[in-house]
């Protein structure tokens, strides 16, 4: 064994939950030796589950096996966790003991889309880290603060057209459209705006990659390098699309940065990169730029439209909370117009409603991690290039963990003795990750949810959200958690 992980943390698990340490002295499991379920000849447990449903069923087997488990999955065996302070642990092990799958980063490339801070291992990583972590600092994100704010009008005006239509408005698609405004022109110095059009837009262009990306990481065959569907052609149909927009970004961003002053002190993410990429000796390529790009469009897209939808669907279902929040949004806003910061900074209860919404429906309920060398965690050998897989939700819905853990309580997260210390919360549910590879756009993305939801309070009253089947809203995995098929009418307010 190359390496074990050097933390004495221990969970009420006991033993075999903890990280183990150098002076332990008893020996580690092998993985073959964890509980899990059955395997069938070749297939695993991968014919046991449904993709799109993958995360309830390792929710399942977590409670009956235990926080350390084994499973196989598309032709790979894998430990599986629960426990909150063991995936910790790994979590902050990255990049020199765990990292992203191999096997995802070689099917992005395949699909033509390049690494950016993503994907991006070593070295590499490190200089893209700190690029991309400066372009998302709370002062850069103030100084964009206007042009949130205008994007946020856009969707405003978006859904008063519904309302004296009175139609139906497709919940995700929309917040997928407000949230690839938001991030395009921090990001890149560009408009792209989607909300004033149904028309092929770049958004739709991106709804194609995580679905696909998912579906070949859960194949048990890549059949699309030797047979490519209809729905493979659509895909790298999108994948160019997009590619050919990036590659439009960066042209522009040269020609503005022609500009000496502008070089000097770049306003956005992409010139930043251009200016760093230029720079003798940065190890930085066009592709990495081009890779930088294309994450901060997919990520900024999903995660933070799906947190958004979620927590409009969970308040719906809350009447008192809904009020409560809307009652706070009066008290402290005015007009759209005359948003800032710091009056979003003092919106409490949305915000506690935005951490109860990640925890009960995390955007990312499963995180796969890649041994890098011979390791341990909690006992377990794991031989380089073996896969972990991290269940994020299941301490932050346990009954030990959280009281009433299934219920939508926002005033737990106030620390008004509801609950746990919010602090000591976060910890549990890790919206955001941990470690090193912590998501450096969290705080634009709590920005964003914050002012969307504001001015769905602010200016509409909630006539219905509905399901399909009128039921509660599906979970449906592709790579991302979303409340499948939730629709909401809408009327404006008196």
């Amino acid at each position: 064994m190359k390496h074990l992980l050097s933390s004495t943390l221990m969970t009420r698990f006991g033993p075999a939950a903890a990280i183990t340490t150098p002076a332990s002295t008893s020996s580690p499991r092998a993985l073959r030796d964890l509980p899990g379920p059955r395997a069938w000849p070749w297939v695993g447990n991968s014919l046991q589950v449904d993709r799109h449903r993958v995360h309830q069923q390792l929710e399942a087997w977590s409670r009956r096996y235990g926080p350390l488990m084994r499973v196989d999955l598309a032709g790979m065996e894998m430990m599986v966790v629960s426990d909150h302070a063991v995936i910790a642990a790994a979590l902050k092990a990255r990049p020199d003991q765990f990292r992203r799958p191999s096997r995802m980063q070689a099917i992005v490339r395949e699909m033509g889309i390049a690494d950016g801070v993503f994907l991006a291992e070593g070295a590499h990583w490190l200089q893209q880290r700190r690029m991309v972590m400066g372009s998302f600092a709370p002062n850069q994100i103030r100084h964009y603060f206007p042009a949130l704010r205008q994007v946020t009008s856009r969707l405003q005006a978006r859904w008063q057209r519904a309302a004296d239509q009175q139609a139906p408005i497709d919940l995700q698609a929309d917040l997928m459209r407000f949230t690839v405004d938001a991030v395009s022109g921090l990001a890149f110095g560009v408009e792209v705006d989607t909300l004033s059009s149904d028309g092929d837009v770049i958004q739709q262009h991106l709804d194609r990659i995580f679905p696909a990306l998912w579906q070949r990481l859960n194949a048990l065959v890549p059949y699309w390098r030797w047979v490519r569907l209809p729905r493979d052609r659509a895909l790298s149909h999108s994948v160019r699309a997009v590619n050919e927009a990036i590659g439009v970004f960066m042209r522009d961003a040269r020609v503005r940065l022609q500009d000496p002053a502008r070089r000097l002190a770049p306003p956005n993410l992409l010139e930043a990169m251009l200016v760093a990429a230029d720079e003798p000796g940065s190890g930085m390529r066009d592709a990495d730029v081009a890779g930088n790009v294309f994450t901060m469009l997919l990520a900024g897209e999903d995660t933070t439209a799906t947190s958004l939808s979620w927590m409009i669907y969970l308040l719906s279902r809350h009447p008192v909370a809904w009020q409560r929040a809307r009652d706070e949004v009066d008290r402290v806003l005015g007009p759209l117009a005359t948003w800032q910061v710091d009056d979003l900074a003092r919106l409490d209860w949305l915000e506690a409603c935005i951490h109860e919404t990640m925890r009960l429906k995390p955007v990312g309920p499963v995180n796969v991690l890649e041994a890098v060398q011979d390791t341990e965690l909690a006992g377990v050998h794991l031989p380089a290039g073996a896969a972990v897989m991290l269940l994020m939700r299941q301490d932050g819905v346990r009954e030990s963990m959280f009281p009433h853990a299934q219920d939508f309580r926002p005033e737990r997260w106030l620390g008004d003795g509801a609950g746990l210390a919010p602090d000591h919360a976060r910890r549990v549910a890790m919206p955001f990750g941990a470690g090193p590879r912590i998501c450096p756009g969290r705080y634009l993305a709590m920005l964003e949810i914050k002012l969307a939801a504001a001015m769905l309070l602010k200016s509409f009253d909630v006539i219905s959200v509905d399901t399909p089947d009128g039921r509660e809203a599906c979970e449906h995995l592709d790579l991302t958690m979303v409340p499948e098929g939730v629709t909401m009418r809408l009327r404006l307010r008196a």
